[in-house]
């Protein structure tokens, strides 16, 4: 049986429409972003110099507010709305097929919260891990430590939050809509297009969490976020809510944001590192069984909703397409 949509579009054919907005959407992205930088700018600024000049203009207190919105306006071309263009193209523009629907409930909320924060006591040792593997090949280690100087950078650029209102904003810009747009992107799109084409679930989140972890860009944290990744798909599989990884996503965000907050407030010098959770092996493998007895509490709470999901994903199968092409030779 050959996976199609309701629109016809097979599963090759969904994946070349998707890279296709992903491409374009890379393309608005700089655009984007260069525009604001120019804005940053100072008048003169020659080619030569210009990423010290725009790194300088970034950590510029007064450039903070164009910062800020570079980030989420790059987000938003680069993830959020190819997401959207391919999803409208392939399955029509019921936003149910990116994964937003209404059956959601308050024990999945919570419970999402648990098993994001327990993900990341897992996860901590393994960059730990990282660097030390990486530390014997001395190339791979010399880029790594760049990538990690270049993100430091870009986070201090965004990090400096002398308000509420500034740290009340940050929750939106820098917790809420990345977290949004990323999920739409992995989970709403790539890993639906991937658990439907390939029929086999487990694959395509190992497949989408390594994606979603490349995409980060960082060769020390890249286990660490891959696990991260596969703990949001196998949410998103159990529950089938987009809602419940976005809020997850967010409030994993939104620690990180306060943390921040919380050092600008010190009035001093902001260590990216301090941002990173300390944990031993035996609090990563207690973090594991805690996790597996939590993933077993959301199947619960999600039978019902799931099974809600999955009617209503049969009916409009059988709208668009009478003839159920979706699944036909």
């Amino acid at each position: 049986m050959q996976y199609k949509t309701v629109k016809g579009f097979s599963g090759f054919g969904q994946l070349g429409m998707l890279v296709l907005f992903l491409g374009l959407g890379f393309i608005l992205a700089a655009a984007v972003q260069l525009v604001i930088a120019f804005q940053m700018l100072p008048a003169g600024t020659s080619l030569d110099k210009l990423d010290k000049v725009l790194m300088k203009a970034m950590l510029d207190p007064d450039n903070i507010g164009l910062a800020r919105l570079s980030q989420v306006l790059g987000t938003l071309c680069l993830l959020f709305i190819p997401a959207v263009l391919y999803s409208w193209v392939t399955n029509g523009r019921d936003k149910f097929w990116l994964g937003f629907n209404p059956w959601l409930n308050g024990y999945q909320v919570v419970i999402g919260f648990f098993i994001i924060f327990a993900a990341n006591i897992m996860a901590a040792p393994l960059a730990d891990l990282s660097k030390a593997v990486i530390a014997h090949f001395p190339k791979i280690d010399a880029s790594a430590k760049e990538m990690e100087r270049l993100y430091n950078e870009q986070v201090l650029a965004l990090s400096n939050l002398r308000n509420w209102p500034e740290y009340l904003m940050a929750l939106v810009i820098m917790a809420f809509f990345p977290a949004m747009f990323e999920e739409v992107f992995f989970r709403g799109a790539m890993q639906n297009l991937l658990v439907r084409w390939w029929k086999m679930p487990l694959l395509a989140i190992i497949f989408t969490s390594l994606v979603f972890s490349l995409i980060h860009m960082s060769v020390y944290l890249f286990i660490s976020r891959a696990v991260l990744g596969f703990v949001l798909g196998l949410i998103y599989h159990k529950t089938k809510n987009i809602w419940v990884n976005i809020i997850a996503h967010f409030l994993n965000n939104a620690i990180a944001v306060t943390q921040l907050f919380w050092l600008s407030q010190q009035k001093k010098k902001i260590d990216v590192d301090q941002l990173d959770m300390k944990t031993d092996w035996w609090m990563a493998l207690l973090a594991l069984a805690f996790l597996i007895f939590m993933f077993r509490l959301l199947d619960k709470y999600s039978v019902k909703n799931r099974e809600k999901i999955m009617a209503k994903e049969t009916l409009l199968i059988e709208k668009e397409d009478p003839f159920r092409s979706f699944t036909s030779k």
